[in-house]
């Protein structure tokens, strides 16, 4: 009988915030993310400027943790959750470290998407989920392979999860996602009325 199994597995890490402390009281932060949107008016301007739907801070504002303690809390969160994937991945790091290297508010209204891209100079990415309204869009995720698959036909629309090309997580507010910056992905057209918001961060290795 055929022995087949698994090479080169890609990992995903979902998780409930609320999971490590500080605990973070998710009405002050999503009241946080949009004050910050409403009074950045720099990142207002990059929007615009850029196309970009809806606002994000991550051109403008480099110091939340600085500007409102609930973003401070929040880094002492992520740690634990990045600590955590990081054992997972087997990762060494000898001597070195991972620490927070970017963090940054997105809030994408109906219609706004977000295009397929990766996040360069960095080892682990994430988002954490503020608002998610009822038809908001999920995460979509790439093969890191399909570049590679040539003359390969496509997967059966039943295709189990890990054979997939793409796969669409749909995240809880209050998760967590985390996965290695090398990784594809996307967020496809908000279908929701209201805004989609959360907080997304790269960590480096030094």
């Amino acid at each position: 009988m055929a022995n087949i199994s698994s090479l080169f597995v890609t990992r995903l890490y979902r998780a409930k915030l609320s999971e490590y402390a500080p605990t973070i009281d998710a009405r002050e932060l999503e009241t946080s993310c949009i004050v910050i949107a409403e009074e950045d008016e720099a990142g207002q301007d990059w929007c615009e400027a850029n196309g970009y739907p809806g606002y994000t801070s991550y051109a403008s504002l480099t110091d939340l943790p600085w500007r409102f303690p609930i973003f401070a809390d929040l880094v002492k969160v992520l740690d634990s959750h990045v600590a955590a994937f990081v054992e997972d991945l087997e990762f060494d790091l000898g001597d070195g470290k991972l620490v927070l290297e970017d963090l940054w508010i997105n809030i994408l209204p109906e219609g706004g998407t977000h295009s397929s891209h990766i996040h360069p100079h960095s080892v682990i990415s994430g988002t954490t989920y503020v608002a998610m309204p009822d038809g908001a869009s999920a995460l979509k995720l790439e093969d890191p392979r399909s570049a590679r698959m040539m003359a390969a036909p496509a997967r059966r629309q039943d295709a189990r999860e890990d054979l997939r090309t793409f796969v669409y997580v749909a995240p809880k507010v209050g998760e967590v996602l985390l996965w290695e910056s090398w990784l594809r992905h996307e967020v496809p057209m908000n279908m929701a009325e209201a805004e989609r918001i959360s907080v997304s961060f790269n960590y480096r290795w030094e």
